[in-house]
Parts: structure tokens; C-alpha cells; sequence
């Protein structure tokens, strides 16, 4: 069973919730997949037997289609985040990299059809996450950077800066739809340069000068 992890290894003493996803929150990754640039975040679910540890073996169910990988700076609720909360940014717990997996196929099928996109983003293990660093509360003006290698080549480059829609933003507009309780996590959107993953790939996720977290990709047919 998935359990949300501390940078030491131990476990996070919290119940794990649901991922609140973030579409199109680089312009460059908007443009990279000729969507428009949205004017509000674009926000969608992963329930949680969607999250998965990244870690080797990273199984990919190819019967469902092939998968894309997005890395994504996550945020770990601490405390209760609602439409009266004011400051957010100081109920936030931990701060981790991740992969939002996407079956890209399904899903431009699905946005053809005028279709909701959860069989294409909300499937079993496509939420995959590093362990957490530790923070007491994030700063308005805080700076985050991460990254992403597939087979030792650097595929993504994130930067918080860059957002479309900062975190303090997100996380007030997440909540006037959806409450945050403690346990559930923000994937706040992925830069340009996502791709293919496939059978044999070497993966690896960077926070900031966090330790370097690697995967191997296997398959499931």
C-alpha cells in the first residue's frame, strides 16, 4: 500500500488523500501540445490508488496504451486548506517531484469527444512520487526548481517562476472548489519537453539539491 515518505525514509504520519492536478501551467508545454494558453488553472483529480512510489521497478500497464511522462513540482497538505483559509502557503507540509503519467492517445481521443480526461490521467500508478522534503510552510516569493532525465538525457527543466499560475494562486484557487485536507498532495503543472516512456528506460527526478531519485521502466502486458 502507497504511503507518502520523508526524504529519510520514514513514513509521512499522515492519511493520504487525493491528488489536485494542474493542466497547462507553462506556456511553453501549452504551446508544445498546441493547447491555448488558459486563462484560470485548469484542475483535475487523481484519486489515490492512483500514487505509486518512484522507484525501480516503475511498471507500466502498455495494455492501456503508451504512456507519457510529466514532471511536476508536488506540494504534501499539512493542515486544512479551504475558501476561508488565508496564507496557504503556510499549511504546506512537503515539497517533491513527480510524474503526472498520461496516456497521451487516449486522452487527445477523449478531448476530440468533448469527454472527461480521467481514463487518460487518473488511472491506477499514474501518480508516481518521490520522497517529500520537509518544509514549514512555503514563502510567496519562493523559487523551486526541478528536473527530469530519461536515460541520462535532461528532458524537462521546471521553474516555479515560470508558472502561469503561482502556487499562492493554485492553492486559493483549488479551494473554492475543492477542500485540501491533510495528506493530499498539488501536482502544479509540467514544463515543455514531455515524452514517451519505454520498456528499459533509465528515469530520474531532482528537487532543487535534493538527493537524485532514480527508475528503471518495465512493462506489464
Amino acid at each position: 500500500m502507497y504511503q507518502h515518505l520523508w526524504e529519510s525514509g520514514d513514513a509521512v504520519a499522515l492519511e493520504v488523500g487525493k491528488a489536485v492536478c494542474v493542466g497547462r501551467n507553462y506556456v511553453a508545454h501549452a504551446k508544445e501540445l498546441n493547447n491555448p494558453i488558459p486563462d484560470s488553472p485548469l484542475l483535475f483529480i487523481k484519486p489515490a490508488s492512483a500514487f505509486c512510489h518512484f522507484q525501480s521497478p516503475l511498471v507500466l500497464n502498455t495494455t492501456l496504451g503508451e504512456h507519457h511522462y510529466e514532471a511536476e513540482l508536488v506540494l504534501l497538505v499539512g493542515e486544512t486548506i479551504d475558501n476561508h483559509t488565508r496564507e496557504p502557503l503556510q499549511h504546506i507540509c512537503g515539497i517533491a517531484t513527480g510524474l503526472d503519467l498520461t496516456l497521451r492517445e487516449l486522452q487527445s481521443k477523449l478531448k476530440q469527444q468533448g469527454h472527461p480526461w480521467e481514463c487518460a490521467k487518473a488511472f491506477d500508478n499514474s501518480c508516481s512520487l518521490t520522497p517529500f522534503r520537509a518544509v514549514n510552510g512555503l514563502d510567496e516569493n519562493s523559487v523551486l526548481h526541478y528536473r527530469f532525465w530519461q536515460n541520462d538525457a535532461l528532458k524537462q527543466h521546471g521553474d516555479s517562476s515560470l508558472m502561469i499560475f503561482s502556487l499562492a494562486s493554485l492553492l486559493t484557487e483549488i479551494s473554492r472548489y475543492f477542500t485540501l485536507n491533510p495528506g493530499d498532495i498539488v501536482m502544479t503543472g509540467t514544463p515543455q519537453g514531455v515524452g514517451a516512456l519505454n520498456e528499459g528506460d533509465t528515469l530520474a527526478l531532482q528537487l532543487q539539491d535534493a538527493p537524485l531519485y532514480s527508475a528503471t521502466v518495465t512493462v506489464r502486458r
